[in-house]
């Protein structure tokens, strides 16, 4: 049993309650529910109370004497923060593709040229089981330092039944024994292998009727993603792929739209994916599409922001009733970083967001974008006791002061793994 927990006196409690059936969109993503000189109670690693702090002292008196209490006086309180779309596992780096970017080498033409996607996927497998999780698990703590309670895992840098089912089962492993949460995806068709280029469709048969098969039957993974993009897999492929992960029950995700206009937002919202990650060049139809089916829009201005390209239209999309969550994408290639902070700084400078919006997207629309609403996301009686105090006077500072971690505290499950900046 973890022990019971009083965060007390928040400046600002951001609860952003009232939004766990369904995204928030429009206006109602600057409804962020804030209650001032708020308080929190978790006990058995859930949330059993909100509100003000002189009502729950009064309500509770008789249990709060006994709880461990975080003062959080002068400091804003949000629901821990969830990346709903990362490359978690994989081995290796590529800064050697930077360099050569900042020469004026675009990213598709280092992938095609056999690296990119591919020099990871050598990396990874070349690594073992146990290089892999040590790795990962490095990149966990990372993230709970900046305030991340949950993270969704793809694979992908395996590209063989082998390699990929080794890249699910280190998730797993990690899900298991690091407190940080871990909802993975199934990414087979992340790039076609370079020794099978000249023939694309006999790669695709194997996702479809070897990998996808084995990654549902072991239970390895809820969502099924795919790459769409010219020159990976086209929207036909992408399609086949996805509805051959729904009938074996893996729900539907896509990388739509990053390098060119490449009909993804129309695919998602054809096959009922649960999300569209990226967007930068998506098309007005596509986002219509979009939000009369309520797919999620995951954008990931790390990306832009790191290949030195046109940003995701934030504004515009949350303005046509797109719903939008926000992630760092943390990958070795294209965005290598596990600031959420940052990502959430980018959402406002680069995008158009707003301070109010983007607290919204890493939190209960993230929530959304990864399936898991109902017990994250937000600070509500009966969800997960996860929390992030940032040591500032109220939350405008946050995205503000740009570039700056200013997670104080994490709390995961009511157990405080982050104080005072410090991993415990």
């Amino acid at each position: 049993m973890t022990q019971s927990i009083y965060i007390s006196r928040a400046a600002q409690l951001i609860t952003l309650a009232g939004h766990s059936q369904k995204p928030a969109v429009q206006e109602a993503m600057s409804d962020l529910q804030i209650i001032e000189n708020g308080s929190v109670l978790i006990e058995d690693g859930k949330v059993t109370a909100v509100g003000p702090d002189a009502e729950l002292r009064n309500k509770y008196s008789d249990r709060i004497g006994s709880m461990k209490e975080i003062d959080a006086a002068g400091k804003v309180v949000s629901p821990g923060l969830i990346d709903p779309h990362t490359h978690l596992v994989h081995a290796g780096t590529r800064e050697n593709e930077y360099a050569m970017r900042l020469k004026g080498k675009s990213y598709m033409d280092i992938m095609e040229a056999g690296g990119g996607i591919h020099a990871t996927t050598r990396a990874t497998q070349a690594a073992s089981h146990e290089q892999l999780f040590e790795e990962s698990k490095k990149r966990l703590n990372k993230f709970f330092l900046h305030g991340v309670t949950t993270v969704e895992a793809k694979s992908g840098y395996g590209l063989t039944l082998e390699h990929e089912l080794k890249q699910l089962e280190v998730a797993k492993q990690l899900h298991e024994s690091h407190a940080i949460d871990i909802i993975s995806t199934f990414m087979g068709a992340h790039a076609v292998p370079m020794d099978e280029k000249k023939n694309p469709e006999a790669f695709v048969d194997r996702v479809i009727e070897e990998m996808i098969p084995e990654v549902a039957r072991q239970g390895l993974a809820k969502f099924n993603d795919v790459f769409c993009e010219r020159g990976v897999f086209t929207p036909e492929q992408s399609r086949r792929i996805l509805e051959a992960g729904k009938k074996h029950g893996l729900i539907p995700k896509i990388h739509a739209d990053e390098i060119e206009p490449y009909a993804g937002a129309e695919l998602a919202a054809e096959v009922g994916a649960i999300s569209a990650d990226h967007l930068l060049r998506a098309s007005d139809k596509g986002l219509k599409a979009m939000a009369e089916k309520g797919v999620m829009g995951v954008l990931l201005p790390g990306t832009a922001f790191f290949l030195m390209a046109e940003f995701a239209r934030g504004r515009d999309m949350i303005d046509a009733g797109v719903p939008v969550s926000l992630s760092t994408d943390a990958n070795p290639g294209s965005s290598p970083t596990i600031s959420l902070p940052f990502i959430m700084n980018l959402g406002c400078l680069m995008m158009g967001m707003t301070p109010e919006e983007v607290m919204t997207a890493a939190t209960i629309n993230a929530a959304h974008a990864i399936g898991i609403a109902d017990e994250a996301g937000s600070l509500e009686e009966g969800k997960n006791g996860d929390v992030t105090i940032y040591d500032v006077p109220n939350y405008m500072v946050l995205s503000y002061q740009y570039g700056m971690n200013h997670v104080d505290t994490v709390i995961k499950a009511g157990k405080p793994v982050v104080v005072g900046g410090q991993l415990q």
